[in-house]
C-alpha cells in the first residue's frame, strides 16, 4: 500500500474490506451491550480502521470522516476504554465547534456506557451562565466535552483541572478553524504537553489543519483517509433544478408539497436571507423556523427543541448555525442558495441520509450557478441529476 504525503506524517487510506464486529475490533462486552441497545451492530468503515489502532497503542491520529459516518463511536469507544472510572479526575478532553455538537457527543458517550462502570462526562460551552458549569465540574468528571472559548475561560478561572488528561480529541476540526478558533486550539494544545494521545477528526483537510497537525502532533501520526470517491455519503441523491431567482420560493413550495410530511432543512448563505425565507414559509402555513448566529441562546434552544420534537417540519439555517445538528430521519436538504465552497456543501448535505438511510440534496440554482455546481461535482467526485420540475 503506497503512502500519500501529508506534512511529515503517515497516511493510511481506508481499504475496501469486509466489515467486522465490534467484538472483533476489540471493544469489550459491556460497551457492546450498550451499542446493541442503540441498534449499532455493524461497525462503519472508519470505525473498522480507527478503533483497533486507538485501542492498542498510544498514538496520534488524524481521521478524515464526514458527518454521519460514525466517527463519534470511532473515537468515543477507544476513549471510554482508556478511562479509569476509579480515578475521579478529568482523563479525556473532546473539543467541538458548537454547543449542539458538544451536547450530542456527551449524550452519545452517556448512552454507550449504560452497562459499564460509571464514567461521567460533562459538556461545557458558551451561552449558559458559566457559574452553573463551574458547579457541575466540581462533581466527579472523567471526560470534558468543550467548545474552545468556554474551555479557555474555565481554565483561566481554575475551574477545571486538565493536568491528568491523557487523551485529547479535536472533532470537526475544520469547522473549528472556519469559526475562528485556531488561536484557541493552539493555546489549548499548548498547555497540554503531556497528553499521551492526540486524535483529530475533520471532514476536510485545509491548510490550517495541516499547520495544527505539524505543530502539535507526532511526526509519526497516522492518518486515516476515506477514499476520495467515498468522501460524500453514498446514500445521498444529488439533484438540481434551474429556475429564476424570483421563482425559487414557488419551486420550494412545490418540493415541500411533494415531500408531504417528510422533514428536512433549507440552507441560505446569510442571516438576512434565512430570516426572510422563514417568514415567507410561515406565511404559507409551513411549520418552520430559522436558526442563525444572531439568535440568543434561549431562542436557539427553543427552535431546536421544536424541531427535535417534530413540531417543526422544516428548519431554515445558515451554515455555521447548523453545525452539530443531528436529527434522525431528515429526508432532504435544500440549498436555496449555493454555499461558497465544497466543504459547506458536504456539511450541509450530511444532515440527511444518516445512519444508513437515504436522502435528497436538492440545489435550486440559476443558470449562472452552473459553473459552481460543476466545480462541486469535480471536487467531491459526485454527480448531480437535473430535474425539470418537482413531481
Amino acid at each position: 500500500m503506497s503512502q500519500i504525503s501529508f506534512g511529515d506524517f503517515m497516511t493510511l487510506p481506508i481499504k475496501n474490506q469486509t466489515l467486522k464486529t465490534f467484538a472483533e475490533l476489540g471493544i469489550r462486552a459491556d460497551l457492546i451491550k450498550g451499542l446493541t441497545e442503540l441498534k449499532i451492530i455493524t461497525p462503519s468503515e472508519i470505525q473498522c480502521e480507527v478503533i483497533p489502532k486507538l485501542l492498542n497503542a498510544k498514538i496520534d491520529l488524524v481521521g478524515q470522516a464526514q458527518t454521519g459516518t460514525g466517527k463519534t463511536a470511532a473515537y468515543g469507544l477507544p476513549l471510554l476504554e482508556r478511562i479509569n472510572p476509579k480515578e475521579e479526575v478529568v482523563q479525556g478532553l473532546i473539543l467541538c465547534p458548537t454547543r449542539e455538537l458538544g451536547q450530542q457527543v456527551a449524550k452519545q458517550l452517556f448512552k454507550f456506557t449504560k452497562y459499564t462502570d460509571k464514567i461521567f462526562t460533562e459538556a461545557v460551552y458558551g451561552g449558559p451562565q458559566i457559574d452553573r458549569q463551574i458547579s457541575a465540574l466540581k462533581r466527579p468528571t472523567h471526560i470534558v466535552v468543550a467548545t474552545p472559548g468556554r474551555l479557555i475561560d474555565l481554565v483561566s478561572r481554575e475551574a477545571v483541572d486538565l493536568s491528568h488528561v491523557k487523551t485529547v480529541i479535536l472533532d470537526e476540526a475544520d469547522e473549528m478553524l472556519s469559526m475562528g478558533f485556531k488561536e484557541d486550539l493552539n493555546k489549548i494544545l499548548g498547555f497540554l504537553p503531556d497528553v499521551e494521545c492526540k486524535w483529530l477528526f475533520s471532514a476536510t483537510m485545509p491548510q490550517g489543519i495541516k499547520e495544527i497537525v505539524n505543530q502539535h502532533m507526532s511526526p509519526n501520526a497516522y492518518r486515516i483517509e476515506v477514499n476520495p470517491k467515498n468522501v460524500m455519503n453514498q446514500g445521498i441523491e444529488h439533484q438540481y433544478l434551474i429556475c429564476e431567482e424570483e421563482d425559487k420560493l414557488h419551486v420550494l413550495m412545490q418540493f415541500l408539497k411533494s415531500e408531504k410530511k417528510n422533514r428536512g432543512m433549507v440552507f441560505c448563505k446569510t442571516k438576512a436571507a434565512t430570516d426572510k425565507l422563514a417568514k415567507q414559509l410561515i406565511a404559507k402555513n409551513v411549520a418552520t423556523d430559522a436558526i442563525h448566529g444572531d439568535l440568543k441562546q434561549k431562542e436557539r434552544d427553543k427552535v431546536m427543541r421544536a424541531f427535535k420534537k417534530g413540531t417543526l417540519q422544516l428548519l431554515v439555517a445558515t451554515d455555521l448555525a447548523a453545525r452539530g445538528i443531528d436529527i434522525e430521519a431528515l429526508s432532504y436538504v435544500v440549498h436555496y442558495q449555493l454555499p461558497d465552497n465544497e466543504e459547506y456543501y458536504t456539511h450541509r448535505s450530511g444532515r440527511t441520509a444518516r445512519a444508513g438511510k437515504e436522502g435528497i440534496s436538492l440545489c435550486l440554482i440559476t443558470s449562472s450557478d452552473m459553473k459552481q455546481l460543476r466545480y462541486f461535482e469535480k471536487a467531491l467526485n459526485i454527480g448531480f441529476n437535473q430535474i425539470r420540475q418537482v413531481r
